[in-house]
């Protein structure tokens, strides 16, 4: 009875450390960007920008990782390329450079085990917080004309993707996400200094929004549980 009282603390023990096993991913994302604002097209996903950065991955359990972030791109709008009549009259354009960290948690719909050495492939979700740095910008003659400082801006991200083994112990993802800013400035409709609120123009009652639409190529390490077999 002792024996097997023992058994059954030795599985216990092994499965909780399977559960808390670390693994860690890091890796790289590549793709496009595109803004989703009061200048140009209004399309939620259509890449016109580069975008490229960073990725760090810990994979907390088969089912949720912590995750974080570091993207680099430019963002643009042109209304020329809006279907709405009254950008394309307007014909306003912008260019923004952006730095964005961003961390939260990742959800698979499915078990991602990387330890049994199978193949495995699972869509996920992503949330959290994110933080982008850019410049500020106003209009003036339909010209874009910077003040000369920059400013942050907190964002909810919002992703979904699909992810699998690729090869030993990378791991391939692609993934489609939007930013949703508590700014308004990104694209110049709301100039940043007071005294140049008159040149203020846009939907007043909407923020920003940007995506990123991409691939990401990580690659894994870390210890495995102990009955896992190398």
């Amino acid at each position: 009875m002792a024996m097997r009282h023992v058994n059954l603390l030795i599985i216990s023990l092994l499965t909780l450390q399977l559960s808390f096993s670390q693994i860690n991913e890091i890796g790289i994302f590549a793709g496009g960007s595109n803004f989703i604002g009061d200048v140009g097209a209004t399309d939620y996903i259509s890449p016109n920008q580069a975008a490229f950065g960073g990725i760090y991955k810990w994979n907390r359990s088969s089912r949720h990782s912590y995750r974080i972030s570091m993207i680099f791109t430019e963002l643009e709008g042109v209304d020329l390329d809006s279907d709405d009549p009254r950008r394309q009259q307007r014909g306003y354009s912008f260019n923004n450079n952006m730095f964005e960290i961003s961390a939260g948690m990742e959800f698979t719909f499915m078990d991602f085990n990387l330890h049994n050495g199978k193949p495995v492939a699972t869509p996920y979700l992503y949330t959290g917080l994110s933080l982008a740095r850019y410049n500020n910008y106003f209009f003036i003659n339909n010209t874009q004309t910077s003040e000369n400082s920059k400013s942050w801006a907190f964002g909810i991200p919002m992703a979904i993707g699909f992810k699998m083994r690729l090869i030993d112990n990378f791991i391939l993802g692609i993934e489609v996400g939007a930013r949703y800013t508590f700014t308004d400035e990104i694209d110049g409709s709301v100039p940043k200094a007071d005294t140049r609120q008159q040149f203020r123009f846009g939907n007043i009652n909407n923020n920003d929004w940007y995506t990123f639409s991409g691939i990401t190529l990580t690659y894994t390490f870390g210890e495995n549980p102990c009955y896992c077999i190398n």
